[in-house]
């Protein structure tokens, strides 16, 4: 995967920020990988880590999975995911989602 780019429509200043799963107007974004498949997703959020922002994104088709990539805004209607190529920031990251998430039930 590559450095996914994503233009949210009809998106407020902190629309990433703040998600809240039972609105119906939640934000969906449409990854699309390398090998040419897409999956559509649901925004959960933005969080701070490290000094950085990442980005926790739920497939809508009903599966468990949960993608986490690098956050870079680039305006205010445009953002960047950027993959996470080391393994112990990855491991690390999902730790945090995994403990933030926890806290939140």
């Amino acid at each position: 995967m590559g450095d996914e780019k994503c233009t949210p429509g009809g998106c407020s200043d902190d629309c990433c920020c703040e998600t809240d799963e039972d609105d119906e107007d939640a934000e969906i974004i449409t990854l699309e990988f390398d090998d040419g498949e897409s999956v559509e997703c649901e925004v959960m959020g933005v969080f701070d880590f490290e000094e950085k922002e990442y980005i926790a994104l739920i497939p809508t088709d009903g599966s468990d999975d949960v993608f986490i990539y690098g956050y870079k805004e680039i305006n205010d209607e445009e953002f960047e995911l950027i993959d996470i190529e080391d393994d112990a920031e990855f491991e690390r990251v999902v730790e945090e989602f995994e403990k933030m998430t926890v806290e939140e039930e």
